[in-house]
């Protein structure tokens, strides 16, 4: 398996990045200037590995980004300054609240011509646009997006790098799904993959582990939180152990696929701690990632002391 080094000298940069870049430092540069501002990035979403290098076929996973959307906002109610490093077309903050399925439906054309919300989805849809403007006048929230592996990881890396400038005053919050296995640019095909050339038999390569390079190079005074998913809950602790003894950063968030949205494990190397919603919690509409967020708010302001 190739180290980090390898992977970034023999993949090509994404476009657009250096406009990223300088997007993402003018941001931080901003949030150095005010007062006790602290800054997170939030990743989100799954990551495509293409199968050509003129992309047809790629594999992908089943996330859309809801833990990172909703993260994101509990984040800047909290005053956070947020980067929010999104899959393209996943979720979003505060845009996750609109019926991306049936947009249409919650609009309707008056008896004057005029276009409306319907009554129905008024109050929701002021809410959270009221959000929305605020956050956006304030300049709290930076949008970048990537699409695949490779756009990912290098984005990852650059965002790491300028918020090396922040020290203790950054958090990174690494909710998106990455991929464990890519093909390498070297060894990808050009051109589109033919059926007539009969059964498709790929060979993917381990991604390189980049959590270690982050933690102790990229970014080390920040306080860094990474995932660990599992569908069998009984490998979950030791998993989540041995990334904080591997990797030396400050907390994983275990949770188990199937009950992901209910309950999760924060895993430390001092304790673990379970946050789950309870029934009346969950009718209410309460979502577990107000609890997570509350809960690192809390453990963030004892790592800043």
């Amino acid at each position: 398996m190739a180290d980090a080094a390898d992977f970034f000298y023999n993949t090509p940069e994404p476009a657009g990045l250096k406009a990223n870049e300088e997007r993402i430092k003018l941001f931080c540069d901003t949030a150095v200037k005010r007062s006790n501002a602290r800054v997170v990035l939030v990743t989100s979403g799954g990551t495509t590995v293409p199968l050509e290098g003129n992309t047809v076929r790629f594999i992908d996973n089943f996330s859309i980004g809801t833990r990172g959307s909703a993260s994101a906002e509990y984040f800047l109610k909290h005053g956070y300054l947020v980067i929010f490093l999104h899959r393209a077309r996943s979720l979003q903050p505060y845009t996750r609240h609109l019926p991306h399925t049936k947009l249409l439906d919650v609009l309707e054309i008056g008896n004057d011509g005029k276009l409306n919300v319907k009554e129905e989805h008024t109050e929701k849809l002021r809410t959270v646009l009221k959000k929305y403007k605020q956050v956006q006048e304030e300049g709290r929230l930076l949008m970048v997006e990537f699409t695949t592996l490779a756009d990912y990881l290098h984005l990852l890396k650059a965002a790491s790098c300028i918020m090396k400038s922040l020290g203790n005053r950054a958090m990174l919050y690494l909710a998106a799904a990455v991929s464990d296995f890519y093909i390498p640019a070297d060894k990808m095909p050009l051109h589109k993959i033919q059926s007539s050339d009969g059964p498709l038999k790929l060979s993917l390569e381990l991604v390189p582990k980049m959590l270690e390079a982050l933690v102790m190079n990229w970014v080390p005074e920040a306080f860094v939180v990474s995932f660990k998913l599992e569908t069998d809950a009984d490998l979950l602790k030791d998993k989540a152990c041995q990334a904080l003894k591997k990797y030396k950063h400050e907390l994983v968030i275990g949770n188990v696929l199937m009950t992901r949205k209910n309950e999760v494990v924060m895993v430390t190397l001092k304790d673990t701690e379970w946050i789950r919603l309870e029934t009346s919690e969950v009718e209410s509409g309460m979502e577990i990632e107000e609890k997570i967020v509350d809960n690192l708010v809390n453990r963030y302001a004892q790592f800043c002391i």
